[in-house]
């Protein structure tokens, strides 16, 4: 019975994830809808199955205990102690202390509001009647009730965690705290006005590199007295020089579009200049020349062979799969190595790999009908040659576009969070606060508390030095 839940739950689990797969990037909600209902089911069977294989028979001897994985030490840890009796229940003599044993327990505190009071005695001169008080400090907003940790937690519960401002408003109200959706809506926008400099920073950091990422995906944007949404764009922009050993800090910048006219991408990359990995989007093409270079992304041409043989199980997409495979194996090898290691291993072990596959591309063309998907998958990569074997003669290149497609996966699952209220401005703030927070990510520091520590700071902080604020020079205390 075991064994056959077991089975249950593994084709239960491949199903969650080839519909996770394809509702990925293609906006179909009727598919995430089967995912969320699968995996509610999956939640239920794996409760049950934990359940099941509870033992029922006391165990008669010891046996080794798994080794579990230690609670983290940042945690703070609040102890109870559990005195034994003092007198011994056998004889009545005294106990004397000889070790203990500790049991540590993952436990959970919701999170709470409290209420600083900001008091600011006034002093007077006894000798001369001079009144002092210390001046207030200053506030996240102006006149404003709400503290940085609270904005923080509102920005970072809507676009981090995917959790619209009426949901957030029901969660606050069933605490006790009447939070309308507009007074939240209100301090996003104020708190995305504060950080603008922060965001301008950051841009000059993700611009100022020599290789980018780019890439864009669809956000629903409420038109304004439609009743309904149309769509917009948000584009992103990452630099990320890590995979060829770099040291400048990871960072992401967002920027909203209303459409995905040609224009949008090259106002975002007027500063750029270097290598831009990139998807065959044409509105790129206008961009490449003296300034920036096209590096394509091989995971795009995989993906297309990939689909066809999911499809039909051809043997010919195949050999191109195996074929692509290869030159993934020498990128798990080079990684995070100096660019002129890469470039030596890529030259020796990627270039005859790129040959081959340049000869079986030329031959298996003409073998196939123009109209089928594996001649179109053929077409895209011999179109885009030059700029996918870029990458095997410059270390500091990748092979594919996936840090920019990593960089939107979180806007695929919350997009729900971008119906904007009457205008495109919403799109703009949400692109803004969206580019520090995945960059706090990139970087592997908290955003709620960075956010926090820097809404607190930034007013008194010097305009100039500004970029100190950014997520990777955050120290917590």
């Amino acid at each position: 019975m075991l064994i056959a839940a077991g089975a249950e739950l593994e084709q239960l689990r491949m199903q969650v994830a080839r519909l996770r797969r394809m509702a990925f990037g293609r906006s179909s909600e009727k598919l995430t809808h089967q995912a969320d209902q699968l995996e509610l089911g999956l939640e239920e069977r794996e409760a049950e199955a934990a359940t099941a294989a509870m033992p029922v028979v006391t165990r008669t001897r010891e046996t080794a205990r798994p080794y579990r994985q230690p609670l983290p030490d940042h945690l703070p840890r609040t102890e109870v102690v559990h005195e034994a009796p003092c007198v011994c229940p056998d004889c009545g003599g005294a106990m004397r202390r000889m070790g203990e044993d500790v049991t540590e327990q993952l436990d959970y505190v919701p999170a709470s509001f409290r209420v600083v009071r900001h008091v600011r005695p006034r002093l007077s001169c006894r000798s001369c009647e001079r009144i002092v008080q210390a001046p207030l400090p200053s506030m996240p907003i102006e006149r404003g009730r709400p503290g940085a940790g609270l904005l923080a937690h509102v920005l970072v519960s809507k676009y981090a965690n995917h959790l619209p401002l009426y949901r957030q408003s029901g969660i606050y109200a069933r605490q006790g705290v009447d939070l309308a959706r507009s007074t939240l809506a209100d301090w996003v926008g104020r708190s995305a006005a504060l950080l603008g400099p922060l965001v301008d920073a950051l841009e000059r950091h993700v611009m100022g590199g020599a290789t980018l990422h780019a890439d864009d995906t669809p956000v629903p944007v409420l038109a304004p007295g439609a009743g309904r949404t149309r769509t917009g764009r948000l584009w992103t922009y990452v630099r990320d020089e890590r995979g060829a050993g770099g040291e400048a800090p990871p960072a992401v910048l967002f920027h909203y579009a209303p459409d995905r006219k040609g224009e949008r991408p090259a106002g975002h990359l007027a500063r750029f200049r270097g290598d831009l990995h990139a998807d065959g989007y044409a509105g790129f093409d206008r961009l490449y020349g003296d300034r920036i270079a096209e590096v394509a992304c091989w995971a795009h041409v995989r993906r297309k062979f990939f689909d066809v043989h999911a499809a039909t199980g051809s043997p010919t997409a195949r050999e191109a799969l195996d074929h692509i495979a290869g030159l993934y194996a020498v990128e798990r090898d080079v990684r995070g190595r100096l660019p002129d290691e890469r470039r030596h291993a890529r030259q020796a072990r990627a270039g005859p790999l790129l040959d081959a596959f340049r000869q079986w591309l030329d031959a298996t063309g003409p073998k196939l009908s123009r109209r089928s998907d594996l001649a179109v998958a053929i077409r895209y990569a011999l179109a885009r040659w030059q700029a996918l074997t870029r990458y095997a003669d410059d270390g500091r290149l990748e092979i594919d576009n996936n840090a920019a497609e990593r960089s939107l996966r979180g806007i695929a699952v919350g997009r729900k969070n971008w119906l904007f209220a009457g205008s495109d401005q919403g799109g703009h703030r949400a692109a803004s606060i969206y580019s520090l927070v995945e960059t706090a990510r990139l970087n592997g520091v908290d955003p709620e508390a960075w956010l926090a520590d820097t809404i607190r700071r930034i007013a008194d902080h010097p305009a100039r030095r500004v970029a100190e604020l950014l997520p990777w020079n955050y120290r917590p205390v």
